[in-house]
């Protein structure tokens, strides 16, 4: 996307308020970028998170722009915790669906605040939903939505990994 843009490194770093160092090793592979870093490349370049790190592969093999197949699918890992974020929809789109794996004893990282919607669905396991001063013990078939503008966080405490339906509807179109 920065050669794209026709932006050098120090461009895109000035930009985003990231070393130019870091960069190149986040292009080289070398570095994981933090959540806030890809927060703010992706700022700078002018795309959502999810577009920043889809790479277009279904429509690239000629999908129809309305699936994604589960070998195509955008996947963040969270280095300290392990938790892993499967995106499930398309990036452009403003209602985003996501697969979130967590491992035992494992919490979410630099969650998304912005304009909209967030929920879901507890597919296996229990995990504990903390939104805003407010804390519940979610189970299996377990459900829960809430504006997305109120910070939060999900953990799980338990001894065997929970997996997530995670939805949310984006009204401010770079988160």
């Amino acid at each position: 996307m920065r050669n794209q843009r026709n932006l050098t490194i120090h461009q895109l770093a000035a930009a985003a308020g990231v070393s130019a160092g870091n960069i190149s090793q986040i292009e080289r592979g070398v570095s994981n970028p933090s959540i806030k870093t890809l927060q703010r490349l992706r700022a700078a370049l002018g795309v959502n998170l999810w577009e920043f790190l889809d790479r277009g592969e279904a429509r690239a093999t000629g999908e129809p722009p309305f699936v994604r197949r589960q070998s195509e699918r955008p996947t963040i890992i969270m280095s300290r915790s392990g938790l892993i974020k499967e995106l499930l929809s398309q990036a452009d789109q403003n209602l985003r669906f996501m697969l979130i794996k967590m491992p035992p004893d494992s919490e979410s990282e630099d969650v998304l605040i912005g304009r909209g919607q967030k929920g879901g669905y507890v597919m296996a396991g229990r995990v504990q939903l903390k939104v805003g001063d407010s804390l519940c013990d979610l189970e299996e078939g377990d459900s829960f939505q809430f504006s997305s503008e109120i910070p939060h966080q999900v953990r799980n405490r338990s001894d065997r990994e929970a997996t997530l339906l995670w939805i949310m509807s984006v009204l401010d179109t770079h988160i």
